[in-house]
C-alpha cells in the first residue's frame, strides 16, 4: 500500500510544480475543469434529476389516485412515493443552490463550456 502511495506522489509532483508556474491570474486547466463541472451540473445534471423526480411524483399520484382506488396497499405505496419525491425535490433544490453559490462566489458565473463548438451566424 505504501508503494502505491509513494508512486502516486512521485507521479503527481511534476504536475504540482508545473501548476505553480502557471499564470497567477488564471487557474489554468484546473479552473477550466471546475468551471466545466459546475456548468454541467447546473445546466444538465440538475434539470435531468428534477425531471426524474417529477416523473416519480406523477407516478406516485397515479398509484395513489387511479391504481389504488379501493386498494389501501397501493394507495400507501403511492403516498410514500410522493413523499419521497417531495423530499428529493427539496434536496435537489438545496444542491442547485449550493452549486449556484459556488459558481457566484468563485467568479465563474456566466461562463460557457469550452468544448461546445460555436455555430457561426451569417
Amino acid at each position: 500500500m505504501k508503494t502505491i502511495f509513494y508512486a502516486a506522489t512521485l507521479f503527481l509532483v511534476p504536475a504540482l510544480t508545473r501548476a505553480q508556474l502557471a499564470d497567477s491570474a488564471s487557474g489554468g486547466p484546473f479552473e477550466e475543469m471546475i468551471r466545466n463541472l459546475l456548468e454541467f451540473s447546473n445546466n444538465v445534471l440538475i434539470p435531468f434529476i428534477i425531471g426524474i423526480g417529477f416523473l416519480a411524483f406523477v407516478w406516485g399520484m397515479f398509484q395513489y389516485f387511479i391504481l389504488g382506488g379501493a386498494n389501501d396497499e397501493s394507495r400507501e405505496k403511492g403516498r410514500k412515493l410522493m413523499v419521497s419525491a417531495t423530499f428529493a425535490f427539496v434536496i435537489i433544490i438545496l444542491f442547485f443552490g449550493f452549486i449556484n453559490m459556488l459558481t457566484t462566489s468563485s467568479g465563474l458565473e456566466g461562463e460557457t463550456l469550452k468544448y461546445i463548438p460555436e455555430v457561426p451566424v451569417p
